[in-house]
């Protein structure tokens, strides 16, 4: 069993196979392509590209999407090209049960080739380019002095419509599906400098900057759990006689293999915003839905029934050794004060319409966190947590703030909080030095808290005081005296994590 187009015949019943024309849907996506997207990670090929084999499989359509990687180089002669650009997908149920699905619906990949982006992107048939760039991708920096030496994704993704432009330049939108509020402003935002430093140099005419602008940049709210690649799930593939099960680690860090472990479950929300058409992803789905709603579904997973939550377990697992999150999970006292944290953030957020926050809550701590077949780590969540914070539990601060609802009395946020600043001293709770989590944006003024002695004093007031940090300033909130207590309690001495927990 090996994962190439001619082999598929070979694979046992228990594989769920694509149940249309392969060449067929190369060749058609070639003559017309609608859907292109750029990040060829992993949350992409087994998500989006399984809501379109979902599409081709019922006939909803018969054009698979083209892939394009702009940033690690790697991952497409190491995920894509040696099998024939198929994926595939390894469904972890909580149950045990386990779904294998190959996925081939793209129709091909390639990567950092500017010339082919501009072919692609100009065909009058495109309707939309998707993105998984991670939120830092839509950072613009010092941008490149002309379109002939665009390096970034987001540079080399407007290279490409200026190519659109000048072929017509039919209208297109541009979905990011990355996971971070206002992602579509986002791009919009990127996509707008670049055009006008363009301008600006003399390289593009007004025009153009006037047709980035009148595009369209639909919201989105994406979540599906996707872990690196797991050996176990090597063990599990190598026991039914697949034979491509070799993970790489690229030059710049990334995992990839010929599958995809992850969850079963899913959610994609989108704004209705398509002028050349679109893919008919309610049939695979996704809900489209207007822009209100997709902020009020975004605001209510990423400061409240999700994200928070995650980046506790992050966290509170990394003091305590925990080796995974449904580990973590098995501990009364950190699914308490999951349940507290969720209790005090649910009040700031309103209902989507689509989705109760209640069922959406339970359904993460009953079934997603506790999955212990997800190989998803406190390690891996604990990464940029400095960056995390704002939103994930700065927002709802900030709207208490707003709206007259109570700070002070808040338990789990100043205890999370405490926890984050006992972590970055950088031991467990049993004193031993501990590795943090990659955090190169940390601020500085937490560097006072690297190798921190048990018992040691420290100001916090500059770390407390500082709203980029927390979303607020604590001291105006009334919660800074309650962190400082909270965090000498936890740094006494070893044990003194779990007693607090205990107390919960």
């Amino acid at each position: 069993m090996k994962l190439k187009r001619e082999q598929l015949i070979h694979f046992p019943p228990s594989y769920i196979m694509p149940k249309f024309d392969i060449p067929a849907m190369v060749a058609a996506t070639e003559k017309a392509p609608t859907w292109l997207h750029v990040g060829a990670g992993n949350i992409f090929r087994v998500m989006l590209a399984g809501m379109a084999q979902e599409l081709l499989n019922a006939g909803h359509t018969n054009i698979g999407i083209i892939a394009y990687e702009a940033y690690d180089e790697h991952i497409v002669p190491q995920s894509f090209i040696p099998y024939d650009n198929l994926t595939l997908g390894v469904i972890l149920n909580p149950n045990g049960e386990v779904d294998k699905k190959v996925i081939a619906s793209i129709s091909r990949a390639f990567s950092n080739d500017v010339a082919e982006l501009k072919k692609v992107v100009a065909m009058p048939s495109l309707q939309m380019i998707s993105f998984t760039i991670t939120e830092n991708g839509y950072k613009v920096g010092k941008i490149c002095e002309s379109p002939l030496k665009a390096v970034t994704a987001i540079e080399q993704v407007t290279v490409g419509l200026l190519s659109r432009y000048e072929n017509g330049g039919k209208p297109l939108s541009l979905v990011s599906m990355d996971n971070f509020a206002e992602n579509g402003e986002q791009v919009k935002k990127a996509v707008t400098t670049i055009a006008m430093e363009w301008h600006k140099n003399g390289h593009v005419l007004a025009q153009f900057v006037e047709y980035v602008n009148g595009l369209a940049y639909p919201s989105t709210m994406i979540d599906k759990i996707t872990p690196r690649p797991s050996s176990d799930v090597v063990e599990l593939l190598k026991a039914d006689g697949f034979e491509d099960t070799n993970i790489h680690q690229t030059p710049k860090h990334t995992y990839v293999a010929a599958f995809v472990n992850t969850e079963p479950s899913q959610y994609l929300i989108v704004e209705d915003n398509f002028p050349n058409g679109r893919p008919p992803l309610e049939n695979a789905g996704a809900y489209i839905v207007d822009k209100d709603t997709v902020h009020k579904m975004d605001q209510m997973k990423v400061c409240a029934c999700l994200n928070p939550l995650h980046t506790i377990l992050g966290v509170a697992g990394m003091l305590l050794n925990i080796p995974t999150i449904a580990e973590c999970m098995k501990d009364a006292r950190l699914v308490k004060l999951l349940n507290v944290a969720a209790e005090e953030a649910l009040p700031t957020v309103a209902h989507p319409g689509i989705i109760d926050p209640k069922d959406f809550l339970h359904e993460v701590l009953t079934r997603r966190f506790p999955n212990p077949f997800i190989p998803d780590t406190p390690a891996r969540i604990a990464c940029d947590t400095s960056q995390k914070i704002p939103v994930r539990f700065g927002v709802a601060m900030q709207y208490r703030k707003e709206n007259g609802l109570p700070i002070e009395n808040l338990e789990a946020v100043p205890l999370f909080i405490a926890l984050w600043l006992r972590y970055r001293m950088g031991k467990d709770d049993e004193g031993n030095v501990l590795e943090l989590s990659p955090d190169p944006l940390v601020p500085s003024s937490l560097k006072m808290l690297d190798g921190l002695m048990f018992g040691g004093k420290v100001d916090l007031k500059p770390v407390l005081s500082d709203a980029s940090i927390f979303g607020v300033d604590l001291y105006e909130v009334g919660l800074a005296y309650k962190v400082e207590s909270l965090f000498y309690e936890l740094s006494v001495g070893t044990g003194a994590v779990g007693r607090k927990l205990d107390e919960i």
